[in-house]
This record gives C-alpha cells, sequence and structure tokens, in this order.
C-alpha cells in the first residue's frame, strides 16, 4: 500500500496481496477486465479494495475456465454468473464427449496395432459431430426411400430409427464398429444393395399379403426360427412347416417370401445389422444370422415340396 493514506495498491502489493503474477494481473488490465482507479505520479497502476474484490472473481471465472470475453460480459452485466455457467458446462460436456471418443480411438488403436492410415481414418470418423454422424445415417435412409412410391409409415419409421450416433462414453469396439458402419453406408455399392433390397420389400405387396398385413415381417419369422432352433426342430420337418404357416397362412406364398428373406440375408446385410447392434450397445446376436439360415432353410425346404 502506497503510503499516501489513500488506501491504494501498487500492481507489486496487489500482487502479493492475492498470490497472482504481477504479470497476469498487468494483463488483465491491458484486456480492460481490470481496470486500475488512477495512475502514481511516476505512472505506476492503482488499485483501490474493489479492484482487489474485482480481481478475485476474475480468477474463479478464469479458474472455471471461462474466456476473457465472457468475464468481461460478466463484469459489465451485460450476462449473469448463472447464463454463462450453463452455457459453460454445455461447452464442457462437448469437450468431455470428444475426450471420450479420443480415448475409445486410442484404445482401440493401442488394441488392434492400426497402422497410421486406419488410425487417421478412425479419429476422423470417430470424431466427426453428432449432427455430422447423423447426417450421414439420414441420408443414407433418405436415399433409400427417395422415389418409391406407397411406403409403409411403420417400415419408413423402423429404418430412420436405426440412424445411431456414438454413446457420449463409447468402448473402443462401439467406435470400430461405428467406423466400419459409417464407411459401409457411404460405400454405392452398399448403398445400390440395400436400395435393391428395399425396392423389393416395396413392390408388388399384394401378391404375397399376408393375412392382409404389411409383407415387412422377415423379424417376424427370424424370432420363431430361433424359438424353432432352440427348440430343436429341423428346418425341413413338419413341425418347421406348420410353424411357417402360422406365419405364412393358406395364401401365403412361400416362394416369393423365401426370395425375400434371401436378399435381406446375405453377409453384408448380416454385418450390417451387426455394426448397428454394437454401436447402440447390444452384440453380435443381433444379425440372427442363424436364425435367418433356419427361416431360409425351412422356406427352400417346402417349395423344393
Amino acid at each position: 500500500m502506497i503510503d499516501d493514506g489513500t488506501g491504494l495498491l501498487t500492481i507489486g502489493e496487489l500482487a502479493r496481496s492475492t498470490g497472482l503474477t504481477v504479470r497476469t494481473i498487468r494483463y488483465w488490465s491491458d484486456e480492460g477486465v481490470l481496470t486500475p482507479v488512477t495512475r502514481s505520479a511516476g505512472g505506476y497502476r492503482l488499485y483501490d479494495a474493489e479492484c482487489a474484490a474485482r480481481l478475485e472473481l476474475i480468477r474463479t471465472l478464469r479458474e472455471l475456465g471461462l474466456g476473457l470475453d465472457d468475464v468481461r460480459k460478466v463484469l459489465a452485466d451485460e450476462t449473469s454468473v448463472a447464463e454463462v455457467a450453463a452455457a459453460h458446462v454445455l461447452a464442457l460436456d462437448a469437450q468431455i464427449r470428444s475426450l471420450k471418443v479420443t480415448r475409445a480411438v486410442l484404445s482401440s488403436v493401442a488394441r488392434r496395432g492400426s497402422t497410421a492410415e486406419e488410425m487417421t481414418l478412425m479419429n476422423r470418423l470417430a470424431r466427426l459431430s453428432a449432427a455430422e454422424r447423423r447426417r450421414i445415417m439420414e441420408e443414407f435412409v433418405d436415399e433409400l426411400f427417395h422415389g418409391l412410391d406407397q411406403v409403409d409409415p411403420a417400415i419408413e419409421e423402423r429404418m430412420r430409427s436405426i440412424a445411431v450416433d456414438l454413446p457420449d462414453d463409447p468402448t473402443p469396439g462401439q467406435v470400430d464398429a461405428w467406423v466400419e458402419l459409417a464407411e459401409m453406408v457411404q460405400d454405392p455399392e452398399f448403398r445400390s444393395q440395400m436400395r435393391q433390397v428395399m425396392e423389393f420389400n416395396m413392390s408388388d405387396q399384394d401378391r404375397v399379403a399376408v393375412r392382409g398385413r404389411s409383407t415387412w415381417f422377415p423379424m417376424r419369422l427370424v424370432q420363431l426360427g430361433g424359438e424353432a432352433r432352440e427348440r430343436g426342430i429341423a428346418p425341413e420337418s413338419p413341425e418347421a412347416e406348420a410353424i411357417l404357416r402360422e406365419v405364412l397362412g393358406d395364401g401365403g406364398d412361400p416362394a416369393v417370401v423365401l426370395e425375400r428373406m434371401e436378399s435381406a440375408s446375405n453377409d453384408r446385410l448380416a454385418r450390417y445389422r451387426e455394426l448397428l447392434a454394437t454401436v447402440k450397445g447390444g452384440g453380435p446376436a443381433a444379425a440372427h444370422r442363424a436364425e435367418f439360415a433356419w427361416v431360409v432353410a425351412a422356406l427352400r425346404a417346402r417349395t423344393a415340396g
């Protein structure tokens, strides 16, 4: 404190009383967030008790990670501490999610022994923003339905629900699955294949109507196929024929249904379902490879007969 009875502090005295460096206080003063009340005859900055209190608030806000622009707004009463804190929480959440993705990518690279090229690709795809990841999946689904007439709303809703994103705290396996899935849905050949499946399942619905219901029922068949496998029922057995009849009804054409099931049971589509399940937190069993195979075998046995 200068010895003139004013109670004013030099920048050095303010630094000693707060534990901050002279350099930091000078920088904040130069940036306009801590204005000295006056200057000494020699031109030195002088601060009062209110400045010291303001300095403590600046330090607290900075330690919480706020930028100088936000600090300046708080000090100028342009915004409240609560409003700035709420906005900062959102920013920190985004940083935390990004760090978790980075950790998962590095864990995957370490586990797989990836090359530099693979690591670069994984990092690029995994660190896309949530909006960019959503856009990749939504564009894929949009292309599947573009130009199709009389799309069953239930089918479209089910397909649009697959626009999956990485969870906030992904495992290395989920990062692997997301990267592979993102590459797959952007592959023109796979998109064309999925489009063909979609067109096939949308076309001529009346000729394969099953008891008046939508023709999109492969998962019901897969469910029954799984139950039949657990009970040890052979696909070519009379019990299997009874199971198919329960779903198809007397008017259902097993040959047409077989064609539809075969279009949805190839290895790449099965891998696509596996990846979706993994990203969502499920497991590879969700691809239902064995169940699809049982249904296809049962339909083949019936059409052959």
